[in-house]
């Protein structure tokens, strides 16, 4: 079972395997009290999940085992009742009878859909469920060209296996030099606007640009934040490289190496990050710290260049009282070798498309 061949697979319509229903209410995080039912909104992290709420009657409660996919794409399987926040912004997908729904076989199905969606929506073509319905995916089969529930239920307990044989070869490796932990208690707060000049792109909309090999960087939680690549106008300035790029809905950061076409103009265009010492670790470093930092963002409580100048993350200092660019680097540098031999030895590929 170390790789799937998917050439005889079935294809079958998302609608065909589940009802999907949107939230009719309109819950809004910032206005229930706090509670245990799971609030699941768009978002790449926590299930979707952006609060914990108590009961309310301002919307229906969506059942467990179901499966959640978000606007852009990203899909969760969900095994408690949970409500959804409402305009279209998730949609609920609940098994039909001849599903056999466990745990193991949400979560394939889960990986199957974002495989297909992740790269085909974004915040200008969402994921709406009329889509959604008609949407195929290709899923094992049994000789009666029926979904092999079995063999996805098998597959992915090899796969939770799999898993934790390599993170516990990975943490045994990284105890075993003298960069074995991530040691915080020295490290500072700092300003964003103490690291960075923050800056916005200029006006720019993906549906006025042919394709070429700029890449152009919109909000999104995959690929960099890269949608498409495209041919610049004429005496167009590009946004410059070496910086970070920050999705104003979900916090999602990536470091921009080249330089590239940044979408503006709207609430969702990208906040730009600049610093003169970045590189590509340091960049890394630094982008998983926000991503990890401001999980409170969403849809409906994006940040914005003014928000995020206020806001601080804790990285490694010097005894000066600075940010230690030179640690940043050799840690990542560090790591991305270690992840590089974890990597070679696995030797498999969860879903192979042909």
């Amino acid at each position: 079972m170390n790789k799937i061949d998917i050439s005889n697979w079935g294809e079958f319509k998302v609608g065909d395997l589940f009802n999907i229903e949107l939230a009719k209410g309109d819950i809004q995080a910032k206005l229930s009290n706090e509670g245990n039912i799971p609030l699941v909104s768009s978002g790449m992290t926590n299930n979707g999940i952006c609060k914990y709420i108590s009961e309310t009657n301002q919307s229906e409660i969506f059942p467990s085992n179901s499966i959640t996919v978000d606007m852009f794409g990203k899909a969760f399987y969900q095994n408690t009742q949970f409500y959804a926040v409402g305009h279209g912004r998730v949609n609920i997908l609940i098994p039909k009878e001849k599903i056999k729904m466990t745990e193991n076989i949400g979560k394939f199905i889960c990986s199957i859909i974002e495989k297909t969606t992740s790269q085909k929506y974004q915040f200008n073509n969402m994921c709406s469920s009329k889509a959604l319905i008609y949407h195929k995916i290709r899923l094992p089969i049994d000789k009666n060209g029926e979904p092999d529930w079995n063999y996805m239920e098998s597959y992915m307990k090899h796969i939770e296996k799999l898993s934790q044989d390599k993170l516990s070869n990975l943490i045994q490796i990284l105890r075993g030099g003298e960069k074995r932990k991530l040691e915080i208690k020295q490290w500072k707060e700092f300003k964003i606007e103490e690291l960075f000049d923050v800056k916005r792109p200029k006006t720019r909309s993906i549906s006025d640009y042919e394709d070429g090999n700029v890449p152009f960087v919109a909000s999104g939680n995959y690929n960099n934040g890269i949608i498409k690549y495209c041919k610049s106008k004429n005496n167009e300035a590009l946004d410059k490289g070496n910086c970070i790029t920050v999705s104003p809905i979900d916090a999602s950061s990536f470091y921009q190496d080249k330089d590239f076409l940044g979408r503006g103009g709207a609430g969702s265009a990208i906040i730009l990050l600049y610093n003169k010492n970045l590189n590509l670790n340091s960049g890394l470093f630094i982008s998983s710290i926000i991503r990890n930092k401001f999980t409170k963002y969403s849809y409906n409580n994006q940040l914005s260049s003014s928000s995020i100048i206020s806001e601080t993350i804790k990285l490694p200092s010097t005894v000066n009282g600075e940010p230690d660019w030179n640690y940043m680097n050799k840690y990542i540098s560090y790591i991305r070798t270690k992840a590089t031999l974890i990597l070679n030895s696995v030797n498999i590929v969860c879903v192979n498309e042909q």
